[in-house]
This record gives structure tokens, C-alpha cells and sequence, in this order.
């Protein structure tokens, strides 16, 4: 093979691989005030008068704990004045402190205890009427505080954690393009692997053990590899398939850096490709280039989607989700969560400011044949758009 795709072995790529150099710096404290003092002016335009943030992204964004939410309650109670709670079981406060990257007052219970009574005794003491709700919050827990708060308002805090989260700080940004940069290494290395028989099992496992060697946080956070008919479909089918002579590779994968999200997908051929594979691969590259150019501040996110999905009616696709054609919105914004708001798609009319990071994937689907995806990831800037990673040059060459 040529243009960078098979010739070489797992073995050998691994061997060459290395801790990324010059990690981008992690978060500090500082810009977490600043997250927290934004997350206040927010509260106060919506009404609330406290705000809860359970584990999981939103927790990692504002206190730098990076726990997944389970059973027990784990969460940050932010007043509109004063410190931040953290209500958290008894036994994890020693974890807890060494995560923790703001200050804030401990509320600790013990097995036995309930948390939402805790909870609501501190939403008494600093006189709370109204409670923002962060919306990944799990119901049991929603549910633990509107029984154990009956007279407090609770309210969607959406447009506290979106409104935060939403527009990416220098810091996020330099930690996502080496999560970006990381990931593009590993799908050049990737391509360089494959030969005839190899299985989508050893191609993700190979993705998964060179995140690891460049240093992401725990390998690949995802990863699919599609060959062939298996393409057709946006997120594959079920089962190990071999590569063949001809077919296309469709890769789509990512990890993270200090928990910020890398996400990319290249298509190319295995072998020679045929005329239709060359015919709707230039189709897709020209939607995404166009979903790109149109990228201004001010745009509604909706208006990116309808850019992609014109270039696509033009070349005879479907206009809207049918097939043959885009089945999906054109992009999702990134960050702490690999799909978070806002998203290129209709409906969605928040108007696209400096700081807000986006996927550009507006995937051609052929039903019972293939499918091509490029997806590679801007920010958007004062100007327009910028690339994390400069997209897939051609259908043969994918890596120049």
C-alpha cells in the first residue's frame, strides 16, 4: 500500500510513540473563581438563588473533581454569596480534598444518613428560595431534593451550566488541541497498520494502546473502526469484520487531556477506490468546507447545519435527514463532554460566539454501500472559524 496506509506493523508505530512534549498547562484555580463568579452572574439573571452541581463533567469544570456521578451524592451547592458547599459522603473526603481545586466548606454524611436533608439544611441557612438544577443531574437525586426541600423552587439550571461551559477559555482551548493533535497522531498511525485480514478488534486496539503511549488520560475514550458495508452505518454494526481489497476505512475516535475531548473521523480507501467512493468523498469534503466557511459570531448554530446540508442537495442528496444523504445534525459542540450544547442543527438558534468549540461531520450515508465522514473540529473566533486540526486532505493520500 501507499500514501501512508498499511506498510508497517502495530509493533513498529508503538516502538515510536512517546509522552506527548510540552503538555499543555492544567487548569488553576484562578480561572475556576472565575468559572464560579460567571456561574453567580448567570443565577442571578435567571432567578436562583443556589445552584447544584452533581459529579461528572459539570463538577470537573467548576471544582476540578473528576468523578463520575453513582448512588451516592457527590455534588457542589454554589449560593449566590459565600463558599461553595461540597456535599459528599464521609469516607471520600480525603479523595475529595486531594481533587478538589477550589475552596469550599465540607457537608459530610455517613452511610446511614441522608444527603438531600443535609443538602436542604444548607439551602435554609443561606435562606435559598429557588434551586438551579444542573440538567445531567440523575433524577434519584432531583428527586431526594424535592422531597427533602419541598418549599424551594427548583429550576432549570441549563442556562447556568451551558452559559458557563459553553465558551472555552486559552486554557481549555491549548488542552483540547493536544487531545485534537494526539488523536490525529494515532489515526496517521492507524492507516500505516493495516493489511489485508486485519480485524476492527486489533485496529482498536492498537488506537487505544497509542493514546495510551502519547499520554491521554485512559487510552482511547472511544473508538470505531468500520469497514466496507459496516460504514454505511454512522455508528457501524455489531460484530468483528476483516478488511478487504477496496474497501473504505472509517475511523472515528478520540481520548482526553485533564478530561477535555478530542473527536475525529477519517474515510479513506483500502486499495482502489471506485469512482462512486471518489464521487461522494468529494461531496463530503466540500459540505464540511462549506459548514466551515460560514461561521461567523453572530450566525444561529442552525444556519452551519443548513450550509452542509445545502452543498449536499445541490450534488442530489436528500435535503434533510432521508437517505441517501446527511442523517444526522452536522456537528456537536465539545469540551469536559464529548456532546455538549450547542449543536449544529436545526433548531437550535444560539448565535455562535468567540470561544464556543464545535464538530464538522456531515456524513453521507448510502444505504447498503458505504459511507463517508469527515469530522474534525473548530473554534470560533472574531473573525470566523479555526481549525484544531487541518481536515483530510484527499480520499487516497489522508494524511498529505
Amino acid at each position: 500500500m501507499t500514501h501512508g496506509i498499511g506498510g508497517s506493523t502495530a509493533e513498529i508505530e508503538l516502538s515510536q510513540l512517546a509522552a506527548w512534549p510540552n503538555p499543555a498547562p492544567a487548569i488553576s484555580r484562578d480561572e475556576r473563581v472565575v468559572r464560579i463568579a460567571r456561574a453567580r452572574e448567570l443565577m442571578a439573571e435567571i432567578g436562583a438563588d443556589a445552584l447544584i452541581v452533581g459529579a461528572g463533567a459539570s463538577l470537573r469544570y467548576f471544582a476540578g473533581v473528576g468523578w463520575n456521578a453513582t448512588e451516592r451524592l457527590v455534588a457542589m451547592i454554589l449560593p449566590l454569596r459565600g463558599p461553595p458547599r461540597m456535599v459528599s459522603p464521609r469516607f471520600e473526603l480525603g479523595s475529595l480534598e486531594a481533587s478538589l481545586g477550589i475552596e469550599a466548606q465540607m457537608l459530610l454524611w455517613e452511610e446511614h444518613e441522608n444527603p438531600y436533608a443535609l443538602a436542604a439544611r444548607a439551602l435554609r441557612d443561606f435562606d435559598a428560595k429557588s434551586l438551579a438544577i444542573d440538567p445531567a443531574l440523575p433524577f434519584f437525586a432531583f428527586n431526594g431534593l424535592r422531597l427533602a426541600a419541598p418549599s424551594v423552587a427548583l429550576i432549570d439550571g441549563a442556562p447556568v451550566i451551558d452559559g458557563c461551559r459553553m465558551i472555552k477559555s486559552p486554557a481549555e482551548l491549548a488542552l483540547m488541541s493536544q487531545a485534537k493533535a494526539m488523536t490525529l497522531e494515532v489515526h496517521r498511525r492507524a492507516a500505516a497498520i493495516l493489511s489485508p485480514g486485519i480485524t476492527t478488534t486489533a485496529v482498536r486496539r492498537f488506537i487505544d494502546q497509542a493514546h495510551r503511549a502519547l499520554g491521554a488520560d485512559d487510552g482511547s475514550s472511544f473508538c470505531a473502526v468500520q469497514f466496507g458495508l459496516a460504514s454505511a452505518y454512522p455508528h457501524g454494526l455489531p460484530g468483528e469484520q476483516a478488511l478487504a481489497e477496496g474497501d473504505l476505512v472509517l475511523i472515528d475516535t478520540g481520548c482526553r487531556v485533564q478530561g477535555y475531548n478530542s473527536d475525529i473521523t477519517r474515510t479513506y480507501a483500502f486499495g482502489e477506490p471506485s469512482p462512486e467512493h471518489r464521487r461522494v468523498w468529494e461531496v463530503e469534503k466540500r459540505a464540511q468546507a462549506a459548514a466551515f466557511a460560514a461561521v461567523k459570531p453572530g450566525v444561529p448554530c442552525e444556519q452551519i447545519d443548513a450550509v452542509a446540508r445545502s452543498v449536499l442537495a445541490a450534488a442530489g442528496f436528500s435535503p434533510d435527514y432521508d437517505l441517501p444523504g446527511l442523517p444526522h445534525r452536522t456537528g456537536h459542540g465539545i469540551g469536559l463532554s464529548i456532546h455538549e450544547a450547542p449543536y449544529l442543527v436545526r433548531g437550535d438558534k444560539t448565535p455562535l460566539a468567540p470561544g464556543m468549540c464545535f464538530s464538522n461531520e456531515p456524513m453521507i450515508v448510502i444505504p447498503d454501500a458505504f459511507g463517508v465522514r469527515l469530522e474534525d473540529h473548530f473554534h470560533v473566533t472574531t473573525e470566523g472559524a479555526a481549525w484544531f486540526t487541518q481536515p483530510q486532505p484527499s480520499l487516497e493520500e489522508p494524511f498529505g
